[in-house]
């Protein structure tokens, strides 16, 4: 008997389930290809053209990220402003001032600080050159760009010859802080070679030096607070020495494990800039604390 009422129910489900439907060939040819394959324009793609193309895609876009990131106006304006700028210009001028007293102090090892002064103002006068805003010197930031990079390179050793050509750059650099123009016998490089700027050694000794003065200027919260202004600049400095160590020419600048160490100093840099705007202190000394990690990670490698 229960067989009997299965088999029925069955029967029945099967009369009432709806009927497939019936579609016009010639109406539905227009929506849907007959066959799968007829769908595909062109050579079907491979598993390894799919990978190659993922490698290019991805080549592609860290080189436009590196453009981005590279020497830009509006890229260097993000990691420091132009006060920093001027303040620091003035404050390594009055160093270089002090070691270009007698050729006898400059050629007994005054040249070593001179090169170091000279470079690191070519390199700031190098930044105001691309940088997006209005900095003071603009105008006259190449030429004085190019004529003390040359005389930081000839400060290699110490000569009277040389001697006369550093004080000559004093009195270009005074020129400057008073509001007047300076010249050169040769026309500024158009754009920034920064082969030819400075090298990475004394570079990597000033941000050594900032570095130090950033540690004592952020000992404590009360500390830091009260040389707010100096770790602001100081901060904004490294994180410009870590995008200009580099550029395109710097030693190791396609080196990816060296850029990756450089941008971290920019990064942490930054992060401190970025705390004094919360008015995090605590923030500050962690980021302080991580920019002498990377200096560190890089010095165990490169110098």
């Amino acid at each position: 008997m229960l067989t009997l009422l299965v088999g029925s129910s069955v029967t029945v489900a099967q009369e009432q389930r709806a009927r497939p439907p019936q579609f016009d060939t010639d109406e539905v040819s227009r929506v849907f290809f007959a066959n799968p394959s007829d769908a595909f324009r062109g050579e079907r793609p491979s598993l390894s053209s799919l990978r190659s193309a993922g490698v290019e895609k991805a080549i592609a876009e860290q080189q436009t990220a590196s453009e981005d990131s590279g020497g830009s106006g509006t890229q260097w304006a993000k990691l420091i402003s132009a006060p920093s700028l001027e303040d620091e210009i003035k404050r390594v001028k009055l160093r270089y001032d002090s070691v270009i007293t007698t050729p006898g102090a400059f050629n007994g090892g005054g040249y070593q600080d001179a090169r170091l002064n000279l470079s690191v103002l070519a390199t700031l006068f190098a930044v105001i050159t691309e940088h997006a805003e209005d900095v003071r010197w603009k105008t006259d930031a190449p030429v004085a760009r190019d004529v003390l990079a040359r005389t930081a390179r000839n400060s290699a050793a110490g000569s009277t010859q040389v001697y006369n050509e550093a004080k000559l750059r004093k009195a270009d650099l005074q020129d400057l802080v008073s509001g007047s123009s300076i010249t050169s016998a040769q026309p500024p490089e158009e754009t920034n070679e920064w082969s030819m700027i400075a090298d990475r050694s004394p570079l990597m000794e000033y941000a050594e030096q900032l570095l130090d003065t950033l540690g004592d200027h952020t000992r404590d919260a009360a500390t830091t607070q009260e040389n707010l202004d100096a770790v602001k600049r100081e901060s904004e400095l490294l994180a410009m020495l870590g995008e200009v160590l580099v550029q395109e020419g710097m030693d190791d600048y396609d080196d990816p494990d060296y850029a990756e160490l450089s941008r971290g100093m920019t990064s942490a840099a930054s992060g401190i800039v970025r705390a004094i705007e919360r008015q995090d202190w605590d923030g500050v000394r962690s980021s302080v604390g991580e920019v002498s990690q990377s200096c560190a990670n890089c010095h165990e490698q490169y110098r």
